[in-house]
């Protein structure tokens, strides 16, 4: 039989990427989660980490036993709310968003939860995606509003077990310049147009997104600032600092004074969707699921 508590150390492990920060997170001694992993592997009789000086790795073996770790968690968590909506007769929903796409598609969503399930207990917390995604994982979250850029879900190791992905929008990301740039008035832009402006970003994964993206235009962009809040780097934008890459979403309310101009393909986008568990019946998840499906259409048809 393979104990439980084992396979929440081997997630750990695989989450922290050492014994030392494995131990931390769960507070116990590094010897103890060595000891953990080492009866987990005596148990299955296959190795599944690859220690080094570098930390550890996990092997094909650990990998399935992490991807088994993450649906144990996320059944027991399930088990547990289940159980508490015996109590109460009131089901229980707990759903993740970043902000910009919270803000444009979950109100409207969450006016037809309500009708369609009243008496649902709502819970809403705001996170970016590579923090969220674990949460559905583990079943903490039952549903993450969430992108991602070009490339697979962010959130770590076994970020895709189980994890079922609906598409909802895609946001292309808009050059914003002050409203007198030489180049404000042209209806596109192609990035080695930018080359030699100074950058002010929302987002340090747009950052790396945008050098990426330069390196392929040829050049190194120049960033004279970096902000969490992209209506705070818009306004650094309109004070002369720079130049911006902006998600669509993410463009209101506007700022006198600026110009947004999109850029010719291939153009940097956010691939927006939600992200659920698979194997759930819960209804009231699938009506959230679509109404923010309607409410993305409604808005890619404005």
């Amino acid at each position: 039989m393979i104990d439980v508590q084992r396979l929440r150390v081997l997630r750990a492990v695989a989450e922290h990427g050492s014994f030392n920060r494995a131990a931390a997170a769960l507070r116990l001694t590094p010897s103890a989660v060595s000891q953990q992993v080492a009866a987990l592997e005596r148990g299955l009789g296959v190795q599944v980490v690859a220690r080094s000086t570098r930390g550890v790795t996990l092997t094909r073996a650990g990998r399935i036993m992490v991807g088994a770790a993450e649906s144990v968690a996320a059944e027991l968590a399930h088990a547990r709310q289940r159980v508490a909506e015996l109590d109460t007769g009131r089901p229980r929903l707990t759903v993740a968003a970043f902000t910009s796409g919270g803000r444009l598609l979950l109100p409207a969503a969450l006016h037809r939860l309500a009708a369609d399930h009243p008496g649902t207990v709502l819970h809403v917390r705001e996170g970016e995606p590579e923090d969220t995604l674990p949460l559905v994982r583990r079943g903490a979250v039952d549903l993450a509003l969430a992108y991602r850029f070009d490339g697979p879900l962010p959130g770590g190791p076994g970020a895709g077990s189980r994890l079922e992905w609906t598409p909802l929008l895609e946001d292309p990301l808009r050059v914003v310049l002050p409203r007198g740039h030489r180049l404000a008035d042209r209806d596109a832009l192609d990035l080695a147009d930018l080359a030699a402006e100074p950058w002010v970003l929302g987002c340090l994964k747009t950052e790396a997104y945008l050098r990426r993206f330069a390196e392929g235009a040829g050049f190194d962009p120049e960033i004279r600032g970096t902000t969490t809040d992209y209506f705070f780097a818009r306004s650094l934008v309109a004070a002369g600092m720079g130049i911006s890459l902006i998600p669509s979403i993410a463009l209101a309310p506007e700022i006198p004074g600026l110009r947004t101009v999109p850029l010719t393909s291939p153009a940097p986008a956010r691939h927006i969707g939600v992200a659920t568990i698979g194997d759930r019946d819960r209804p009231h998840v699938t009506t959230l699921v679509h109404a923010l499906r309607e409410e993305a259409a409604r808005h890619h048809a404005r």
